[in-house]
């Protein structure tokens, strides 16, 4: 029998609020552990919550941005459960009454995976295993989070990636979490089952905690489905448990039970109000929506005539994506542009964290004007790739590397007497190519290019050294 696998994914974001979601402490990451707690983030007797309005707009924020329905009315409830990270003894979270309902997320395939509702909640701490002891910091205990609940509509392990990212991409670019998946700001709990390819019932599922990591997700996914098909065929059942991930060797483990939502015993929290958004509230989030990345995709290629790829890793970072709309700004071929980005720049940069805080020694003025040089001065991008490594080693201007030489450039006469020459004196070469050695070409094109000092276009020198081997089988 064939099996199909079934996902839905829990995404928590943490909120980039200055302070906890409440109380004032900072919610930052980092800090020497359990210094940035109060009585209320500690659950002392008398410590009261008071919410953090600004969590609420991020909320509303996101909602909008993924087309999800604000609810005028929503409520926080208690979730209890006792575990070491959590120093209530309960979480305040919502459930019955989550602040957005519906909504969904556009893969990149184009497919829509629905949203079931969006809630905020307070983060637990930090569980740190050490010296075969378990401790715990409860710096991060009472930071703000949205948990962001899929569907059960995600079908292979690449998708469930691909919604990770583009959930990263989306908060990123409407301002309301940095999104660091290496700091924890963002993360996914990833239910997995799976059941008999035309069935529509969904099988016992389980549940992966604490996903930061788009390769650690997509072992974990296909290792569960590997581990629960192989259970089925043997006639056993899949147990429905909450299970880790083990790095060392991309398995999962056991850690508990799965709780039913009966487990945690929900009920209203009794020490904070229903949440009002009102009608300036939510005009202020819609205001507060800059250009979400999809859309930015689309213009990209539209008014850029970029690729649908190279659009998409721009927009990925939204500083990237405002660097590259500055430096391309006005230019005839900002393609250019997108691939020196994409190619010289970022081989430069090692990781998301980089990107992110995209900051080149290059300004996005200074590539304008190099880009500027090849299309007004007739510079050829190979010269201009040299430049721009320069550039990039030490922050210099173009003008520092180029030479008046270099904007000479070669007329299509000349560089075919060049090329003539080329062929001459690498007559082997030549007779490689001619019985079928295509690597050959590549040898006399660098001959060219050695010969021209960089000034000839790769392009036209390939064309012209082609045209000379036919004219001479």
């Amino acid at each position: 029998m064939e099996y199909e696998l079934i996902c839905g994914l829990e995404t928590h974001v943490e909120l980039a609020t200055a302070s906890k979601l409440f109380c004032g402490c900072a919610a930052s990451f980092g800090g020497e552990p359990n210094t940035r707690c109060c009585p209320v983030c500690l659950g002392l007797p008398g410590a009261l919550p008071r919410l953090n309005r600004r969590a609420v707009g991020y909320a509303v924020r996101t909602g909008l941005a993924l087309n999800a329905r604000v609810m005028p009315v929503s409520r926080m409830a208690r979730k209890n459960y006792t575990y070491p990270d959590l120093p209530k003894a309960y979480q305040i979270t919502q459930y019955a009454e989550p602040i957005c309902r519906g909504g969904g997320l556009r893969l990149f395939n184009g497919r829509v995976v629905p949203i079931e509702r969006i809630q905020i909640e307070e983060d637990a701490g930090k569980l740190i295993r050490r010296d075969g002891k378990l401790w715990v910091d409860y710096n991060r205990a009472g930071v703000p989070l949205l948990e962001i609940v899929s569907l059960p509509a995600i079908y292979s392990a690449e998708e469930a990636r691909d919604y990770m990212e583009r959930m990263q991409q989306l908060v990123r670019a409407i301002g309301v979490s940095d999104g660091r998946m290496q700091e924890g700001s963002i993360r996914c709990d990833v239910n997995v089952s799976v059941r008999p390819k035309g069935s529509t019932e969904l099988g016992a599922r389980t549940e992966i905690k604490n996903m930061n990591s788009p390769a650690f997700m997509v072992r974990a996914i296909n290792y569960e489905y590997r581990r629960q098909v192989e259970v089925l065929r043997a006639g056993g059942a899949v147990v429905r448990e909450t299970r880790r991930y083990v790095e060392q060797n991309g398995t999962t483990a056991p850690m508990r039970g799965k709780e039913a939502a009966d487990d945690y015993r929900f009920f209203p929290e009794p020490d904070l109000p229903p949440i009002f958004v009102t009608a300036e509230e939510l005009e202020a989030a819609r205001a507060a929506l800059q250009e979400l990345p999809d859309d930015r995709c689309r213009r990209f290629v539209t008014q850029f005539g970029l690729t649908e790829e190279e659009a998409g890793l721009l927009v990925r970072y939204r500083r990237v994506a405002d660097y590259f709309e500055e430096a391309a700004g006005g230019l005839k071929n900002p393609s250019l542009v997108a691939r020196w980005l994409l190619g010289p720049v970022y081989s430069r940069m090692s990781g998301d964290a980089a990107r992110e805080n995209f900051a080149p020694a290059v300004s996005a003025a200074q590539l304008h004007e190099l880009a500027g040089l090849v299309e007004g001065r007739g510079l050829s991008t190979h010269v201009a790739r040299q430049a721009l490594e320069k550039m990039l080693d030490t922050g210099e201007p173009c003008r520092r590397f180029l030479t008046e030489q270099d904007f000479a450039g070669l007329d299509s006469a000349a560089l075919r007497e060049i090329c003539r020459v080329v062929l001459a004196r690498d007559s082997r070469a030549a007779a490689d190519y001619r019985q079928g050695k295509e690597r050959a070409l590549q040898a006399l094109l660098g001959a060219v290019m050695r010969e021209t000092r960089g000034r000839a276009e790769p392009a036209a020198a390939r064309q012209q050294l082609l045209s000379l081997l036919r004219e001479n089988p």
